[in-house]
């Protein structure tokens, strides 16, 4: 392990702040920042999108966290190679997802990613209850398809499954890479492996200066901001406190869809949320701790 590194923009004053209220605040500006970010597709594709948050989160680590590079094993730098993918593929799947279907749902259906890992952690036959709760949930959402699509389901699925392999990876990263440093190594493989697609997709219009300046807020929003409240939080609750609260989720989404984007779901498609969410907080009690992403 290596030394331990500069905390990020946290602590100071939000030691002060109620843990639960930290990641309460951590959901929401991960959501609102998606939503943000969908309102701004006109502008901003979504490829292009994902490539200026993840380059923000990747500079502001680097600089905060300065990682030690020198002395690494191939497997250190393998492990971060894979945590990387894990997270570009988690961000760019669920943008290219509620590019084209509701933000609430897109988030509902991914977040059955964590929802398996959580379900598999458990080990106890009868928390295939939790199983069959979202199950009920997908199958509602799948009578819902007025404002559906194929590749938006199929994406936040993609979505999903980053999310379960980033969290599998998390603590496999956490043994190589102290602190942070393995997230601020994972935003950088990400930022690099997006750069040529976002440059294709958007060309000179990421020059702008007001394009710029809109992909650094989302950054924040989505990344540096909401990791940094959920840092502080996790030093004062117990990690399986920390992921039932993070399965609201897509509830947050849903909120932050309504607000900004005008996108109401439809009762049958609340009921389908209600029934993941409530899924993901049975098992989540139910299973071993698992580290928790930062979406």
């Amino acid at each position: 392990m290596t030394t331990s590194e500069p905390e990020p923009l946290a602590i100071g004053a939000l030691g002060r702040v109620p843990a639960v209220w930290l990641v309460v605040g951590g959901i929401l500006s991960v959501q609102f920042g998606a939503a943000i970010a969908k309102d701004l597709f006109h502008l901003v594709p979504p490829t292009a999108m994902v490539w200026m948050r993840l380059a923000t989160s990747a500079v502001i680590f680097l600089v905060v966290v300065r990682p030690r590079v020198r002395g690494r094993t191939r497997v250190d730098w393998l492990v971060a190679l894979a945590f990387g993918v894990s997270l570009v593929t988690m961000n760019w799947a669920i943008y290219q997802s509620f590019a084209r279907i509701p933000l609430g749902v897109a988030v509902t259906i991914e977040f059955l990613g964590p929802l398996t890992v959580a379900v598999v952690g458990s080990r106890r036959p009868r928390d295939l209850v939790w199983v069959v709760l979202a199950g009920l949930g997908v199958a509602l959402l799948g009578l819902t398809r007025s404002n559906l699509t194929v590749a938006g389901v199929l994406f936040a699925l993609l979505a999903g499954a980053g999310w379960a392999a980033y969290i599998l990876l998390s603590a496999k990263t956490g043994q190589h890479w102290s602190g942070i440093s393995g997230l601020a190594v994972a935003s950088l493989v990400g930022a690099v492996t997006l750069a040529g697609p976002a440059i294709a997709e958007a060309g000179s219009g990421l020059l702008q200066p007001r394009v710029l300046l809109l992909g650094v807020a989302v950054g924040l929003l989505s990344s540096v901001i909401p990791y940094s409240l959920e840092l502080t939080a996790l030093r004062r609750i117990p990690p399986r406190v920390f992921g039932i609260l993070m399965s609201l989720e897509p509830a947050a989404a849903a909120l932050a869809a309504m607000m900004l984007l005008s996108e109401f779901l439809t009762w049958t498609q609340w009921v389908a949320l209600a029934c993941v969410v409530a899924a993901s907080v049975g098992a989540t009690r139910s299973s071993r701790p698992q580290a928790e992403p930062i979406s």
